[in-house]
C-alpha cells in the first residue's frame, strides 16, 4: 500500500514540501471549500503557532486585576468597558486557537489516509 504523503526534504533533511496523492489532494481541497472554520492558506508552523499563542503577562494580568475588582463591585465604568473589551478578545483568540487546532488535526488526519 503507498504512502499518501511524501515529503520533500532537503539537504539537511528539512520537510521543505509535500507530494500528495490525488485522492488526498481532492479531500483536502473539498474539505476546505466545504468547511469555512478551516484555516487556509497557513503553514503547519504557523498554525501550530496560533493554536500555543498566549496573552502577554502584561495583558493576562491586566485581565486578572479587573476580574478580581469586578468580583469584589469595585469596576468604574471605564474599567468595566476595558474588563469586557478584554474577555471580547480573549473570547476571539481562542475561537481562532480552536480553529488552528481543528486544521492541525483535519491536516494530519489527510495524511494518515492511506
Amino acid at each position: 500500500m503507498a504512502e499518501s504523503t511524501q515529503y520533500l526534504t532537503n539537504k539537511q533533511g528539512e520537510r521543505i514540501g509535500v507530494f500528495l496523492d490525488l485522492e488526498t489532494y481532492h479531500k483536502l481541497i473539498n474539505q476546505s471549500v466545504v468547511d469555512s472554520e478551516l484555516l487556509s492558506n497557513l503553514s503547519l508552523d504557523e498554525l501550530q503557532a496560533l493554536a500555543d499563542i498566549k496573552l502577554s503577562i502584561n495583558t493576562q494580568t491586566e485581565l486578572n486585576d479587573l476580574l478580581k475588582q469586578s468580583t469584589e463591585n469595585q469596576l468604574s465604568t471605564d474599567e468595566s468597558a476595558t474588563l469586557n473589551d478584554l474577555l471580547t478578545k480573549v473570547d476571539q483568540l481562542n475561537i481562532l486557537k480552536t480553529r488552528a487546532r481543528y486544521t492541525l488535526n483535519q491536516l494530519q488526519g489527510s495524511s494518515r489516509v492511506a
